[in-house]
Protein backbone atom coordinates (compact mmCIF):
# COMPACT_ATOMS: atom_id res chain seq x y z
CA UNK A 1 0.00 0.00 0.00
CA UNK A 2 1.58 3.38 -1.05
CA UNK A 3 0.77 6.10 1.68
CA UNK A 4 0.47 9.24 -0.34
CA UNK A 5 0.85 12.61 0.76
CA UNK A 6 -2.81 13.48 0.22
CA UNK A 7 -3.43 10.42 3.02
CA UNK A 8 -1.32 11.74 5.33
CA UNK A 9 -2.62 15.70 5.01
CA UNK A 10 -5.69 14.58 5.59
CA UNK A 11 -5.51 12.53 8.69
CA UNK A 12 -2.97 15.33 10.08
CA UNK A 13 -6.01 17.45 9.61
CA UNK A 14 -8.58 15.30 11.45
CA UNK A 15 -6.31 14.37 14.48
CA UNK A 16 -3.69 17.15 14.70
CA UNK A 17 -0.62 14.49 14.94
CA UNK A 18 2.71 14.60 13.55
CA UNK A 19 3.65 13.71 9.51
CA UNK A 20 5.49 11.00 10.98
CA UNK A 21 2.95 9.13 13.14
CA UNK A 22 0.66 9.92 10.71
CA UNK A 23 2.48 8.01 8.06
CA UNK A 24 3.21 5.36 10.63
CA UNK A 25 -0.50 5.04 11.51
CA UNK A 26 -1.05 4.44 7.68
CA UNK A 27 1.25 1.75 7.20
CA UNK A 28 -0.03 -0.08 10.36
CA UNK A 29 -3.65 0.65 9.20
CA UNK A 30 -2.87 -0.24 5.59
CA UNK A 31 -4.21 3.04 4.10
CA UNK A 32 -7.63 2.93 6.15
CA UNK A 33 -8.36 6.15 7.42
CA UNK A 34 -10.31 5.10 9.94
CA UNK A 35 -7.94 2.49 11.49
CA UNK A 36 -5.03 4.83 11.23
CA UNK A 37 -7.13 7.27 13.55
CA UNK A 38 -8.01 4.49 15.83
CA UNK A 39 -4.54 3.99 15.93
CA UNK A 40 -3.46 7.00 16.93
CA UNK A 41 -5.99 7.83 19.75
CA UNK A 42 -4.83 4.84 21.25
CA UNK A 43 -1.39 6.04 21.37
CA UNK A 44 -3.03 9.61 23.04
CA UNK A 45 -1.47 11.88 19.70
CA UNK A 46 -5.11 12.96 18.77
CA UNK A 47 -6.00 14.26 22.09
CA UNK A 48 -3.22 16.97 21.63
CA UNK A 49 -5.79 19.24 19.05
CA UNK A 50 -7.81 19.43 22.05
CA UNK A 51 -5.45 20.56 24.46
CA UNK A 52 -4.36 23.06 22.16
CA UNK A 53 -7.29 25.02 23.13
CA UNK A 54 -6.59 25.26 26.96
CA UNK A 55 -5.19 28.40 28.39
CA UNK A 56 -1.37 28.02 28.77
CA UNK A 57 -0.43 30.61 31.44
CA UNK A 58 2.86 29.49 33.02
CA UNK A 59 6.28 28.44 31.57
CA UNK A 60 9.77 29.84 30.99
CA UNK A 61 11.80 32.60 29.39
CA UNK A 62 14.82 31.55 28.62
CA UNK A 63 17.85 32.74 26.90
CA UNK A 64 20.33 31.33 24.41
CA UNK A 65 23.56 32.36 23.29
CA UNK A 66 25.23 31.21 20.19
CA UNK A 67 28.39 31.46 18.38
CA UNK A 68 30.93 32.98 21.05
CA UNK A 69 28.10 35.73 21.76
CA UNK A 70 27.59 37.00 17.90
CA UNK A 71 23.94 35.00 18.48
CA UNK A 72 20.95 36.01 21.06
CA UNK A 73 17.58 34.73 21.60
CA UNK A 74 15.00 35.05 23.61
CA UNK A 75 12.21 33.10 23.76
CA UNK A 76 9.08 32.58 26.04
CA UNK A 77 7.00 29.15 25.82
CA UNK A 78 3.56 28.81 27.60
CA UNK A 79 2.53 25.76 28.87
CA UNK A 80 -0.58 25.17 31.57
CA UNK A 81 1.38 24.89 34.86
CA UNK A 82 4.08 24.98 36.88
CA UNK A 83 4.58 21.10 37.41
CA UNK A 84 5.33 20.59 33.42
CA UNK A 85 7.10 24.11 33.51
CA UNK A 86 9.79 22.32 35.62
CA UNK A 87 10.06 19.14 33.57
CA UNK A 88 13.33 18.05 32.14
CA UNK A 89 11.17 17.22 29.01
CA UNK A 90 10.02 20.77 29.19
CA UNK A 91 12.85 22.85 29.34
CA UNK A 92 14.78 20.51 26.86
CA UNK A 93 11.83 21.53 24.22
CA UNK A 94 12.35 25.13 25.46
CA UNK A 95 16.32 25.07 25.16
CA UNK A 96 16.05 23.16 21.15
CA UNK A 97 13.44 25.71 19.94
CA UNK A 98 15.88 28.65 21.14
CA UNK A 99 18.52 26.91 19.51
CA UNK A 100 15.95 27.01 15.99
CA UNK A 101 15.46 30.29 16.65
CA UNK A 102 19.32 31.01 16.58
CA UNK A 103 19.78 28.51 13.39
CA UNK A 104 17.07 29.40 11.34
CA UNK A 105 15.88 33.27 11.83
CA UNK A 106 12.94 32.59 11.42
CA UNK A 107 10.82 36.42 11.34
CA UNK A 108 7.75 35.58 12.50
CA UNK A 109 5.81 32.88 14.56
CA UNK A 110 2.97 31.87 12.48
CA UNK A 111 1.98 32.93 8.90
CA UNK A 112 -1.07 34.82 10.32
CA UNK A 113 1.39 37.40 11.77
CA UNK A 114 2.99 37.99 8.58
CA UNK A 115 1.67 41.68 7.28
CA UNK A 116 -0.62 41.67 4.55
CA UNK A 117 2.11 44.10 2.20
CA UNK A 118 4.87 41.22 3.18
CA UNK A 119 2.95 38.81 1.29
CA UNK A 120 1.61 40.64 -1.62
CA UNK A 121 4.75 42.14 -2.43
CA UNK A 122 6.47 38.34 -2.12
CA UNK A 123 3.09 37.34 -4.80
CA UNK A 124 4.22 40.18 -7.20
CA UNK A 125 8.41 38.96 -6.78
CA UNK A 126 6.96 35.41 -7.93
CA UNK A 127 4.88 36.57 -10.51
CA UNK A 128 6.98 38.96 -11.75
CA UNK A 129 9.56 36.32 -12.05
CA UNK A 130 7.41 33.60 -13.13
CA UNK A 131 6.66 35.80 -16.57
CA UNK A 132 9.68 36.63 -17.03
CA UNK A 133 10.70 32.87 -17.26
CA UNK A 134 8.37 32.67 -20.06
CA UNK A 135 5.66 30.72 -17.82
CA UNK A 136 1.83 30.82 -18.84
CA UNK A 137 -0.58 33.00 -17.39
CA UNK A 138 -3.11 30.12 -16.34
CA UNK A 139 0.00 28.21 -14.12
CA UNK A 140 1.36 31.60 -12.44
CA UNK A 141 -1.30 31.36 -9.49
CA UNK A 142 -0.22 27.68 -8.63
CA UNK A 143 3.69 28.88 -8.88
CA UNK A 144 3.39 31.73 -6.44
CA UNK A 145 1.03 29.68 -4.38
CA UNK A 146 3.93 26.80 -4.00
CA UNK A 147 6.54 29.61 -3.65
CA UNK A 148 4.32 31.60 -0.99
CA UNK A 149 4.67 28.25 1.03
CA UNK A 150 8.34 27.94 0.91
CA UNK A 151 8.38 31.24 1.82
CA UNK A 152 6.15 30.24 4.82
CA UNK A 153 8.13 27.55 5.79
CA UNK A 154 11.55 29.49 5.86
CA UNK A 155 10.10 32.84 7.50
CA UNK A 156 7.42 30.97 10.11
CA UNK A 157 8.59 29.35 13.22
CA UNK A 158 6.22 26.81 13.27
CA UNK A 159 6.41 25.56 10.00
CA UNK A 160 10.54 25.58 9.37
CA UNK A 161 11.58 22.17 9.17
CA UNK A 162 13.29 21.27 12.58
CA UNK A 163 16.99 21.91 12.84
CA UNK A 164 17.37 18.56 14.55
CA UNK A 165 14.84 16.20 12.65
CA UNK A 166 13.99 17.80 9.50
CA UNK A 167 11.20 15.37 8.32
CA UNK A 168 9.20 16.91 11.02
CA UNK A 169 7.88 21.35 11.59
CA UNK A 170 8.61 22.99 14.60
CA UNK A 171 4.71 22.79 15.10
CA UNK A 172 5.21 18.92 15.08
CA UNK A 173 7.28 18.98 17.91
CA UNK A 174 4.90 20.96 19.48
CA UNK A 175 2.17 18.62 18.91
CA UNK A 176 4.34 15.73 19.94
CA UNK A 177 5.47 17.26 22.91
CA UNK A 178 1.95 18.37 23.91
CA UNK A 179 0.65 14.53 23.63
CA UNK A 180 4.02 13.55 25.44
CA UNK A 181 3.48 16.22 28.75
CA UNK A 182 -0.56 16.14 28.35
CA UNK A 183 -0.64 19.73 28.51
CA UNK A 184 -1.11 22.67 25.76
CA UNK A 185 2.45 24.03 24.87
CA UNK A 186 2.30 27.54 23.36
CA UNK A 187 5.43 29.53 22.02
CA UNK A 188 4.59 33.07 22.80
CA UNK A 189 7.04 35.13 21.52
CA UNK A 190 10.73 35.76 20.60
CA UNK A 191 13.44 37.74 19.62
CA UNK A 192 16.61 36.98 18.19
CA UNK A 193 19.58 39.79 18.00
CA UNK A 194 22.67 39.11 15.65
CA UNK A 195 25.25 40.87 16.39
CA UNK A 196 26.05 44.41 14.07
CA UNK A 197 22.54 44.09 12.20
CA UNK A 198 20.32 47.05 12.05
CA UNK A 199 17.39 46.85 14.84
Amino acid sequence: MVITAEMVKELRSSTGAGIMECKKALKESNGSLEKAIDFLRKKGLSTAVKKQGRAASDGIIASYIHGGGKIGVLVEINCETDFVAKTPEFQQLVKDIAMQIAASEPLYLKREDIPEEVIKKESDIYATQARDSGKPDKVIDKIVEGRLEKFYSEVCLLEQPYVKDPDITVNDLIVNKISNLGENIVIKRFTRYELGEDS
